[in-house]
């Protein structure tokens, strides 16, 4: 156990040290010379294995995390589940996405989640303690820690040498239970970082070049692992800003080394006895290498509608900015702001712009505050938000009618901000309030000359504020057990699919293109986030802004299947994307390739995922074609299904990408199934 302070008395945080060691014993012989990421798995696998990518690993899980707008369908399973209490180290549930109480719904499922915690030994993070992947970090993260969590940001804790792994929230519940977790083996790429980053450029380039190069497809299947003299030269929050929007290119993970760097940040969060010292052995194998110099980057811009849509911002088109909003989890610790903040020092917001700025945490907002940053912030003309994610998931301050939108943030897909006719461009906190200053798309060094080299002064505080009185701590066994679980009238029981028959002929309800989010299927803002705990009232609004005929017609239709194009389901972890059509009868999605989290989503929920075996057919099928599949069962254990499109009269194939486990899953009509099973043969 682990002392730190709150408000002066005694604050368990239930972190063991990391055991692994440069060798790991298995069964017949020894792991020897392993990069980072293997070290890690190792060290968690509940069953033997050789670590092969793309084959099926089982690893015990440290920690987990869910926020509040996906949190009440992970503790609904787990209440549906039975068991008295979380079985892992440490679970946390933050009320940190949506604090714009519009009505009674959010605050409903707020009270639910908090009791729902009491009941089952789960700390909460209360509204105004800050946004989940920095809390997690400074107050429970712990290099060489195992975390999952219901967020696809969750990466965020590679910074300190953890493997976070972003997953739905199904896959909290089931982490939760203790039951061990399935991955696929992922390809560890190394990143060799040499250089050191020019005053105006921030960690927000090197995951926007990385983005450059390798695309929002290019990272499926693959944790990429942050070395070299320019890792080194990274403070945790700088690492965080790129682990956490390793995301956007469909990685499993991403992580640096707990070195340095990451005792200095554990010191300053009065948790220097959960850093141990854990680094990749030297002469270690790696699925693939990459280059990246530091010191070459210029300051870059995702430009609408993809973050690897990314050029110099200086060859951005200078179009007149309505709005900028500087923080969200991936740009909001204490030396991006007080960054921004040097940049407005003496100059005012542009009047035709409106600019915002939300802080990651609490403890950062209190620093910022003593070291006279938001006084600069507010003398400029930006408005302070909550701290939450808010604007950067559509939760206030959406662009205005076809509005030119600057964030920080870590997506730009359309819609992702409230409003689809918006263009949204990602740059860094120094740029960002540049470009508020002039009212167009400006580098600080535009604004700021020779003296751009000052924001080099800026450090991260060697202390920083550490309360956690904003951290509801679990009750002891006996107490939790008397807690009454508070449900609001929006709150609904889980939907629970049917196991699949032998025979399906439906109709196809929707045909997407390309890179389909779960934003296009499950929009985004606080009205819709708020709608999340009522499945019935949600899955009206499947796909309301790309199709708002689908709900009805896949209604009517009674079951169906969707077809979606490559990379279908990007995006956040968010599962209701797969319970929302699950509701309204979708049996299967038949798709040129489908995002990994999405696609676990979809196994969890009932909905067999399928990948044409060849793409060409997806431009054969059309919407309302009449799909038949016989002997479905008896097909998937050959992971090939024919499938005959009635309506146009061909056949053509389609694969299931499944492991043993995940179609066993699959079979049962989805995870609860599954896992109820599972612990029944254990005897639990």
């Amino acid at each position: 156990m682990v002392l730190t302070t709150i408000v002066g008395e005694a604050f368990l945080c239930p972190n063991a040290p990391f055991t692994g060691s440069a060798e790991f014993k298995k069964p017949g012989g020894t792991y020897m010379n392993m990069n980072l990421t293997k070290k890690i798995l190792a060290a968690h696998l509940a069953k033997p294995s050789d670590m092969v990518p793309g084959e099926e690993i089982f690893l015990k899980v440290d920690q987990t995390l869910t926020h509040d707008i996906n949190a009440v369908m992970t503790y609904l399973a787990f209440e549906a589940i039975g068991l008295d209490r979380t079985q892992v180290e440490t679970s946390v549930s933050y009320l940190d996405h949506n604090l714009l109480y519009l009505d009674n719904k959010t605050p409903d499922d707020h009270i639910y989640l908090q009791s729902v915690a009491k009941r089952y030994g789960v700390y909460v993070s209360r509204p105004g303690n800050g946004i989940c992947h920095a809390v997690q970090v400074a107050r429970f993260g712990a290099p060489g820690k195992l975390s999952m969590g219901g967020d696809s940001h969750t990466p965020h804790g590679g910074a300190i040498g953890m493997l976070c792994i972003g997953v739905g929230g199904m896959d909290v519940a089931t982490a939760m239970t203790g039951v061990p977790m399935r991955l696929k083996m992922p390809q560890v790429i190394k990143v060799n970082l040499t250089g050191h980053l020019k005053p105006g450029c921030n960690a927000k380039e090197v995951i926007l070049e990385m983005l450059r190069r390798v695309g929002i497809k290019g990272g499926l299947g693959k944790v990429f692992e942050y070395v070299g003299p320019g890792a080194a030269t990274l403070t945790v929050n700088e690492r965080a800003t790129i682990s956490n929007m390793g995301a956007e290119m469909g990685a499993t993970t991403s992580i640096f080394p707990a070195d340095e760097q990451v005792r200095k940040f554990l010191k300053a969060q009065k948790r220097e006895t959960d850093f141990v010292e854990l680094t990749a052995d030297e002469g270690c194998s790696y699925d693939g290498e990459m280059e990246l110099n530091l010191s070459e980057l210029v300051p870059l811009c995702a430009c609408p509608h993809q973050p690897d849509n990314v050029i110099p911002l200086k060859d951005v088109e200078k179009k007149k900015v309505q709005q900028v909003f500087i923080g969200s989890c991936t740009n909001a610790s204490y030396s991006d702001i007080a960054k921004a903040a040097l940049v407005f020092q003496g100059r005012h917001v542009h009047e035709d712009v409106s600019c915002t700025c939300g802080i990651s945490s609490k403890q950062i907002y209190l620093q910022l505050m003593k070291d006279g940053y938001l006084e600069m912030l507010m003398n400029a003309g930006v408005r302070l938000l909550e701290l939450a994610c808010g604007p950067c998931c559509a939760i206030g301050q959406s662009p205005a009618t076809k509005g030119v939108a600057v964030r920080t943030s870590n997506r730009n897909f359309k819609g992702r901000a409230g409003n689809p006719t918006a263009e949204i461009y990602l740059v860094n906190p120094e740029s960002a309030a540049a470009t508020a200053i002039m009212g167009t798309f400006t580098t600080a060094e535009e604004i700021l000359g020779e003296e751009i080299v000052k924001l080099a002064d800026i450090q991260e505080p060697d202390e920083y504020p550490v309360d956690d009185s904003m951290i509801v701590r679990p009750l002891p066994p006996e107490e939790a057990r008397e807690v009454e679980v508070v449900r609001g009238p929006n709150i609904k029981p889980l939907p629970v699919p049917d196991a699949p028959e032998q025979h399906l002929k439906v109709q196809i309800s929707l045909k997407t293109v390309d890179n389909i989010t779960t934003d296009d299927i499950t929009p985004a803002s606080a009205e819709f986030s708020s709608m999340r705990s009522n499945i019935p009232l949600m899955s009206q609004y499947c796909y309301h802004r790309y199709d708002p005929t689908f709900a009805e017609r896949a209604r009517q239709m009674g079951q169906s299947i969707i077809i979606g194009g490559e990379n279908y389901g990007q995006g956040s972890s968010r599962e209701h994307a797969a319970i929302n059509p699950m509701y309204l009868g979708v049996k299967a999605v038949i798709a040129k390739s489908i995002a990994r989290i999405h696609k676990g989503n979809l196994l969890n929920h009932g909905i067999i995922p399928m990948i044409f075996a060849d793409p060409a057919d997806y431009d054969r099928v059309e919407l309302e074609d009449t799909l038949e599949i016989h002997n479905l069962l008896d097909q998937m254990q050959t992971r090939e299904v024919e499938i005959t499109d009635v309506t146009k009269g061909f056949n053509f194939k389609a694969q299931l990408e499944l492991s043993d486990s995940e179609l066993e899953v699959i079979s049962c009509g989805g995870q609860l199934r599954y896992l109820k099973r599972q612990l029944e043969e254990m005897g639990r």
